[in-house]
């Protein structure tokens, strides 16, 4: 009788979350049984969320693709048969060189984001293998581009505070994030300051579970952000509530700021928020009083036309009443500038045959496919399934479509994009894999060595691109390499003094090193903005052609349509990632439209009715829930559902655009207007 082994090996959760979990996984003779948290891990404490402890039914699941596989029926179908890689290896090569020879090398399309958060899996080799092919080049986009930039003009970079600092909080913004389903170790750590102390608020377009465990709920209209900034600009400034010391030592525009926020006052902001003028008020004040007073600023409010510039404007405020100084105060709307590896290194953008090649914003992938001269005819697909992240998912689906364009797939299911592949290739998940990844949240930088042996015939992206590279005739040194190498590259980076001292040797001891604390995570100044201080004026947005103070407009009236519409995540998927786990299809029961009372009195439609939600891009069906969740003239729906293995669900994508925001060529998710009828 063979003996039952079993152990349990240390992880990191791969996902596009901001807390890169530390895990533990229970192995019971080569197969994963259980996932839970590391508790010795110093940021995520053995917590993690109900996903990831399912990890084991997405890792076993009986429709995890385990061998390369061919087109046989029309695209739109998932029909398929099994070839070797041999097979596949020869057809992608032989097809690149046609397409290279007979279109040039940007008629091929990289397309991917971050499935898989790993620095070898999401942004290593691969890079390198398509600058080095003359590729298109992709601008990922699609997630936190526009407020990026629009922090960057103000902090110099994705740098906050240390979050373990936020225990010492005492008054809290949670502005336009849905903490408990996408960053609940944020919530650990805010939970320990209200214990000691600390009051919290949750500025949303949509009541959900961080707004009930907060202590107070302010709904906002969508895209009005930048408004309510400088509405709590101008109490402070008005009401003599600012640090004028740490204005004048640590930031630089103070003046042009305070002429700019004299043009919003309460009542007009209240007009433009729907947050009353008192409330706007109390806000201000309770904010300076707060001290240490801290802003989690979320994705959301950054998916509009004028999403860059509400980041921007929200990144002035601790500055005003010099929060930065004191532990427990300021702002994260991200944090991986203090993680920043040696990309150049890594990706080779040097190889590039053309430094000029076009760049293709993903967000405008529709447009691409069916618009772009020349044309795109090859397109590889891997950590995306843009049949349903995409949006303007009806054009993408048109383009795909294309009887000229050769598309494959690597992941590890026949996702809604696999319809439309000519080739899929299996993909290991990341328990399979070595690789290095940093949070974009907390300072821990963790190595993951593979705690899996190899299901099927599943190859890395690392391994993917390492062969195709060679099986092109590459050059050697480039692409004969390892995992270790390429890692060890990556850690070099005499640019980023965060990273001194963190080696592969000791994170193959240890698993995680934490980062050098430096600029806002250290209580210091030396930002890497052109003056190095805090940019309330700034020059470089002026040569833009961009206002250099923050100031309020309008999401564009794109079509007259009376709702809004708001496509948020929910809190059993992470983008499409686990939406075929019928557990947490369970949970998460059916897809909903959230809609006020009054309108849904207004149209004739009760909680539980179907109804019709479209606009000129194409229409989805689905199920109201009509309670006060929303404003007026909102309606909010969560979650990407797969339409494959889902009778009667359609891609809420279908509605949204690819209009590009203020900054960054950010995506415009949430500034879609729509009408909604009961069926």
């Amino acid at each position: 009788m063979q003996q039952t082994e079993t152990r349990t090996a240390r992880s990191v959760c791969p996902f596009d979350c901001p807390d890169t979990c530390s895990l533990h996984v229970t192995i019971e003779e080569g197969r994963v049984v259980s996932v839970g948290g590391n508790p010795d891990h110093p940021a995520t404490q053995g917590a993690i969320c109900n996903k990831v402890r399912n990890l084991p039914d997405r890792v076993n699941h009986p429709d995890r693709v385990l061998y390369p596989m061919r087109r046989t029926g029309p695209k739109g179908t998932h029909s398929f048969e099994r070839i070797s890689w041999d097979e596949a290896f020869e057809e992608i090569v032989s097809r690149m060189q046609h397409t290279i020879s007979e279109h040039g090398a940007e008629a091929i399309l990289p397309y991917s984001f971050y499935g898989n958060m790993g620095i070898l899996s999401a942004e290593g080799i691969d890079r390198r293998f398509f600058h080095r092919l003359g590729a298109s080049r992709l601008d990922r986009a699609i997630c936190s581009a526009a407020g990026t930039v629009g922090y960057r003009y103000t902090m110099g970079g994705s740098y906050g505070i240390d979050p373990e600092d936020t225990i010492h909080s005492k008054f809290v913004l949670i502005w336009g994030c849905n903490l408990v389903s996408t960053n609940m170790h944020q919530v650990m750590y805010l939970t320990e300051a209200r214990k000691r102390g600390a009051k919290i608020i949750h500025i949303d377009v949509h009541r959900n579970r961080t707004s009930t465990w907060a202590d107070e709920f302010i709904p906002i209209l969508p895209g009005t952000d930048t408004a309510l900034a400088m509405g709590l600009m101008h109490v402070l400034i008005k009401e003599g509530l600012t640090d004028e010391k740490y204005l004048a030592e640590y930031t630089v525009g103070y003046e042009d700021l305070m002429a700019k926020a004299e043009e919003y006052p309460p009542e007009v902001v209240a007009g433009i928020t729907g947050i009353p003028a008192e409330q706007i008020v109390d806000l201000a004040r309770r904010y300076a009083a707060g001290t240490p007073s801290f802003i989690r600023i979320g994705n959301g409010l950054q998916h509009h036309d004028n999403g860059g510039m509400a980041i921007r404007a929200i990144a002035c405020l601790p500055a005003l009443t010099g929060q930065w100084a004191v532990q427990g105060g300021g702002a994260i709307k991200g944090n991986g500038g203090y993680a920043a590896f040696n990309a150049d290194r890594v990706e080779r953008p040097d190889l590039l045959p053309d430094p000029n090649v076009r760049m293709i914003n993903m967000n405008r992938l529709g447009e691409a496919l069916t618009e772009a001269d020349p044309a795109v005819r090859f397109m590889f697909v891997y950590n995306s399934n843009p049949a349903i992240v995409a949006p303007d998912t009806n054009r993408v689906r048109e383009g795909m479509m294309r009887d000229d364009l050769f598309t494959v797939v690597h992941d590890l299911f026949l996702t809604d994009t696999c319809l439309y592949a000519d080739l899929v290739l299996p993909a290991t998940s990341h328990f399979e894999n070595l690789d290095l990844f940093a949070s974009y949240w907390h300072l821990y930088v963790q190595l993951h060595e593979p705690i899996l042996e190899r299901m099927g015939e599943c190859k890395s992206n690392f391994e993917l691109f390492k062969e195709l590279g060679l099986r092109m005739g590459f050059e050697s040194e480039l692409f004969d390499i390892t995992e270790e190498q390429m890692i060890r590259e990556a850690l070099d980076n005499p640019d980023n003094p965060s990273l001194d001292g963190v080696t592969y040797e000791k994170l193959k001891e240890r698993g995680w090193m934490k980062l050098k604390p430096v600029g806002p995570a250290a209580g210091q100044g030396g930002l890497p903005t052109p003056s190095g201080k805090i940019e309330l004026y700034s020059e470089a947005m002026a040569r833009a052609g961009l206002p250099p103070v923050p100031e309020y407009s309008p999401i564009l009236e794109d079509n007259g349509l009376p709702f809004l519409f708001i496509p948020g995540p929910n809190h059993n998927f992470l983008n499409s990632t686990f939406a075929n786990q019928e557990k947490l299809k369970r949970l998460e029961k059916q897809p909903l439209l959230d809609m006020n009372a009054s309108d849904a009195a207004a149209y004739g439609i009760a909680d539980g009715d179907r109804v019709r939600v479209w606009n000129e891009r194409g229409e989805i069906r689905i199920t109201a829930k009509v309670a006060g969740n929303v404003l007026p003239g909102v309606v909010v729906c969560q979650g990407l559902w797969w339409e494959s293995g889902n009778d009667g669900v359609q891609a809420a994508n279908t509605l949204t655009s690819q209009r590009l925001a203020d900054m960054g060529g950010g995506a415009t998710f949430f500034s879609t207007r729509v009408d909604v009828e009961k069926l």
